[in-house]
């Protein structure tokens, strides 16, 4: 069964050696990604099970883990705020 990981800031998921029932062990930049809508799946390397699944922040976490001092995210809030500026909008978190 995969692991869901719910906030994207959370500090080493990134780097954690995962283990798949096929034998193959390694961590998330080894696995194979696939890009959803709201979620960004990563597969193994060797069977293509998924063993993580990975939830896209929405602009609430991104200020908080920001504010928390998370760099990654206090990038991403930049870039936001950037574009907000010009284009005049304000993005819509997902529900």
């Amino acid at each position: 069964m995969a692991e869901i990981i719910s906030d994207y800031f959370s500090p080493g998921w990134r780097e954690r050696a995962v283990e798949c029932p096929c034998g193959w062990c390694g961590a998330s930049r080894g696995m194979r990604m696939q890009l959803q809508e709201t979620v960004t799946d990563y597969a193994c390397a060797q069977c293509d099970a998924t063993l993580l699944i990975v939830t896209h922040p929405d602009l609430d976490l991104v200020r908080r883990a920001a504010a928390a001092g998370n760099e990654e995210a206090r990038m991403q809030l930049e870039i936001v705020e950037e574009a907000q500026r010009h284009f005049g909008t304000q993005p819509s978190s997902p529900e």
